[in-house]
């Protein structure tokens, strides 16, 4: 065993881990076992000096909270070897799927993982480690090295088996010194040479030696830098004292050219990093390659994005509850009411949240108990974002000057975008019973009678929407027992304008008497039997269920829109799996019912239900699908508001079938080669033609993609853009229609290491929410972000009666209407929080091109005094320039293209 070039001493780092998929094949106490057993060894070979170097928690901070929860004896024993760094902690707190997560968590995951790693006493890793997740987003070099890391360590995702090393560069132009595990990745070492995946075969002394010299001969060939890495971290994987003991000859005979050291991560990248003028391969951008070489085993996995659907809809929305509702509110109410900031309430939160972020958790892809448990965590997530956002609207509302009337409600109604937002809103009341009632010609329903007045006094047209009498809801004081409560909900639509990050406050009055209250509601944006129309756009549908949308600015007309399409899926939660024998159907054929549900001037809605009648299941045993067939009723609300530039839907869907996918398709008819999606910080284009020698690819390339919130087609004449929340799989198949297939939930019965379980059927009532605007060449990115936001986070109404006021009002007067945060120009804000006692904004710029932004806050009120410095901060808070004032209200800068930015915000006194 030689070195392969003698003229230097080459370093082989020998590293001790465990790859830990906290929950998978097995639930999460099943594994916390096998975890206990694992770190018990490793301390008892520490102890005992068999293990001579540290123990890699396989880049998460989570393996020692698993433990001392069982071993809470051994809490000082842990610190003291992770301050000794025989256990190197983080940098991450668990390992994430990159594509189905938000750009947000991954920095809050990052920041957690290694804030635990200094609680034990030391600092993190700043090992880039994400060793075996699905493809890596685009934006994770400038994430990186947001943190002070300057490497990574992957595997999947890429095909360049041949060497170890390259430069990874971001979209923004940042870049780490990237290190790509060898064909069987992080497994590798533990394959050939620990025979690990050799069930039955017992340690041979000399067979085990020689795989090792072998293998330190293979690595030192492959690789460029100084640096050789022997990774031994297999999945779920305990040390092996006898290969371990020949580890140790090696280390102590030596070698020409080499000495072997037990080592860690961070001391291997420091030497490869530090030789970085040696590596000649360079890749850019997101790396989502398909595993393409037979026996090379990194898959890229992409049928994850639309396995148990439930889970990226839940994920979502408990994202935008934290990064939109609770963390934004939370802070205007501590600054400009003097409120405690709930930061413990938050930071438990989204520990709950990220604990469902492994990438076997959150893709779906595990057996039915690990994905059950997950349920819990999404609920105690929403739970405390409900809560905290709820206080804070509530003290805000009450706060506002002035109380009202014993007769009235005071209804303050929030924005949580950084956007004013100007037009129809729908909003539900809670009207007092007590209030009267008119009916319609003889009596058949009653109507409460009331009027809606604006911030400024003047009484507000509305359009009566729905209504539901008698609904029961409770009071909560705090020394007195709760208060049963009894309103009549009706909602209304009517022109609204809200502040940026703001709100604004509507007084409801009972009528005077019993006359009928009523606006003109002509004329009505319905303007046929299953037509409606706005300024810009008219959307009809047809018999079978289909919608026709024209452009009225241009022209442009758009057919077979709201076409859902049927087929088998013989997969499980990694790959949508296509039938030889399938069979597909397509809801344009088949029959509908289409009804006017609202009918105003303020907004519209047509219910579209059709029914497809599609096989009940797939039959495994002659594998073709059954001749039985089980209706599939698709119903669907579309809606339009006055002055919207884009179309809401609304999709339930009972699923009654087994082993299918379900999409609904939108034709663009747009020339064009190339499509766009969003992702973490960033928006990617993506060739619709998939790769040319996909035929020869170990695992296919697949039409389908990840979206976090919208995709879009377009040429310089048409194109569409689908927007959605929780639904982050879309595909423009390669046909002339160029259309957006937007994936609404994948069924299957394969779970790992099973015989096949049912929850992965998602069988059931589901409800999916998205919308899609025209577009007219280049679609304005921002424009999409914003409407993706609005879609995901809605208006929050809070109705208050004197009581209330006195309950939740705080010292300091609030006005009527105020807009704490603005933000203009093409720039897209993710989180607006308090960190250490500053507000804290991040932005991204999603252009090619560099972008003005500015933040404004000349809305807000006195209350919240005047920010006198803004200094730009690192993704962990810490200062990275000098800082600046602000011109007044309002800091003006400019972000470079793909570029991510945190300000902090001082506050005089």
């Amino acid at each position: 065993m030689t070195a392969k070039t003698t003229a230097r001493t080459r370093t082989v780092h020998y590293v001790l881990s465990t790859h830990w998929d906290r929950e998978w094949y097995q639930a999460f106490q099943d594994y916390r076992e096998r975890l206990v057993r694992l770190m018990d060894n490793v301390i008892a070979g520490f102890d005992d000096g068999r293990l001579r170097g540290p123990f890699q928690t396989d880049g998460q901070a989570i393996l020692l909270e698993d433990y001392l929860e069982i071993r809470p004896e051994r809490r000082a024993r842990v610190e003291q070897l992770v301050r000794e760094r025989k256990f190197v902690v983080g940098p991450w707190y668990v390992l994430p799927d990159e594509f189905i997560v938000s750009g947000e968590s991954i920095v809050r995951n990052l920041r957690l993982g290694r804030e635990i790693a200094r609680r034990f006493g030391a600092e993190p890793s700043d090992a880039g480690f994400v060793c075996d997740l699905f493809g890596h987003i685009g934006q994770l070099p400038q994430i990186l090295r947001g943190f002070g890391i300057d490497n990574a360590l992957l595997w999947r995702g890429v095909n360049h088996y041949e060497t170890r090393n390259f430069i990874w560069e971001g979209v923004d132009g940042s870049d780490v010194v990237a290190y790509e595990f060898a064909n069987i990745g992080y497994c590798d070492y533990a394959f050939k040479v620990r025979d690990a995946d050799k069930r039955d075969l017992e340690f041979d002394r000399e067979r085990n030696r020689r795989q090792l010299h072998d293998y330190i001969d293979h690595e030192t060939a492959h690789t460029e830098t100084d640096a050789v890495l022997l990774f031994d971290g297999g999945d779920h994987q305990e040390w092996d004292p006898e290969v371990y003991g020949l580890l140790c000859e090696t280390m102590d005979l030596g070698g020409t050219g080499f000495e072997v050291r037990h080592s860690d991560l961070d001391a291997f990248v420091r030497e490869m990093v530090g030789q970085r003028d040696r590596i000649a391969k360079r890749l850019k951008g997101e790396l989502r390659e398909t595993g393409k070489v037979p026996g090379m085993a990194g898959h890229q996995i992409h049928g994850v994005l639309s396995s148990r659907v439930w889970i990226k809809r839940e994920n979502q929305e408990c994202q935008n509850m934290l990064c939109h509702w609770a963390e934004p509110l939370g802070a205007f109410s501590a600054l400009a009411l003097g409120t405690e900031y709930p930061k413990g309430y938050l930071d438990v939160a989204w520990r709950w949240l990220i604990e469902n972020h492994p990438h076997d958790s959150i893709c779906g892809c595990s057996i039915d108990q690990v994905h059950e448990d997950m349920k819990y965590r999404f609920s105690q997530t929403r739970q405390i974002a409900e809560l905290t956002t709820r206080e804070a609207s509530y003290r805000i509302a009450a706060s506002i000057e002035g109380s009202p009337a014993k007769d009235e409600v005071r209804v303050v109604v929030f924005n949580p975008l950084p956007v004013d937002r100007d037009g129809p809103a729908t909003l539900e009341l809670e009207i007092p019973t007590d209030y009267p009632v008119f009916q319609e010609f003889f009596g058949f329903e009653k109507l409460p009678v009331f009027t809606i007045h604006g911030a400024d006094g003047a009484e507000i047209p509305f359009q009566r929407v729905r209504q539901s009498m008698g609904r029961k809801g409770m009071r909560i004081r705090p020394a007195k027992f709760p208060d049963n409560t009894v309103t009549d909900r009706v909602t209304v639509a009517l022109p609204l304008r809200i502040p940026a990050m703001g709100y604004t406050t509507l007084t409801v009055r009972p009528a005077t008497n019993q006359e009928p209250k009523r606006y003109p509601m002509v004329p009505s944006l319905v303007c046929g039997s299953r037509a409606i129309e706005n300024e810009l756009l008219r959307v009809e549908a047809t018999a079978h269920g289909t919608l026709t949308l024209t452009d009225r600015a241009t022209g442009e007309t758009y057919g077979d829109l709201l076409t859902f399409e049927e087929r088998a899926d013989i997969g499980d939660g990694w790959f949508h799996g296509v039938a030889v024998n399938d069979e597909v159907l397509y809801s344009s054929a088949c029959a509908s019912d289409v009804s006017v549900i609202e009918n105003g001037k303020y907004q519209a809605a047509l219910r579209v239900r059709t029914t497809m009648n599609v096989p009940e299941e797939f039959v495994f045993e002659g594998m073709v699908r059954s001749a039985r067939r089980v209706p599939l009723v698709l119903e669907t609300v579309v809606r339009l508001r006055a002055g919207s530039d884009h179309v809401e839907f609304e999709t339930t869907i009972d699923n009654t079938a087994k082993d299918h996918r379900v999409r609904v398709l939108f034709p663009s008819g747009a020339k064009t080669a190339t499509w766009r999606t969003d992702q973490a910080f960033d928006v990617v284009e993506r060739n619709v033609a998939l790769r040319a020698d996909n035929h020869e690819c170990f695992e296919l390339e697949v039409d389908t993609k990840p979206q976090q919130s919208w995709s879009g087609v377009f040429d310089e004449k048409r194109g569409l853009a689908v927007v959605a929340t929780g639904l982050i799989e879309s595909a423009v198949p390669d046909v002339e229609e160029r259309p957006i297939a937007l994936t609404l939930f994948r069924g299957t019965r394969r779970t790992v290491n099973t015989d096949g379980e049912p929850e992965g059927q998602v069988l059931g009532p589901m409800t999916f929410r998205y919308a899609v605007k025209p577009l007219r060449g280049a679609p304005n990115r921002r424009r999409l972000f914003d409407i993706g936001q609005a879609l995901g986070t809605g208006l929050r109404v809070v109705n208050m009666r004197w009581q209330d006021v006195g309950i939740h009002r705080q010292g300091t007067a609030m006005p009527a209407q105020a807009g704490f945060l603005r933000l203009d120009g093409g720039a897209v804000m993710t989180s607006c929080r308090i960190v250490d006692g500053e507000l804290e904004v991040r932005v991204f710029n999603p252009e090619t091109t560099k972008v003005d932004a500015a933040l404004d806050w000349s809305g807000n009120p006195e209350a919240m005094g005047r920010f006198e410095s803004v200094v730009a901060v690192d993704l962990e808070s810490n200062p990275t320039g000098k800082p600046v004032r602000p011109d007044g209200r309002r800091f003006s800068f400019d972000l470079e293209p793909k570029k991510i930015v945190t300000w902090r915000f001082h506050r005089q006194g």
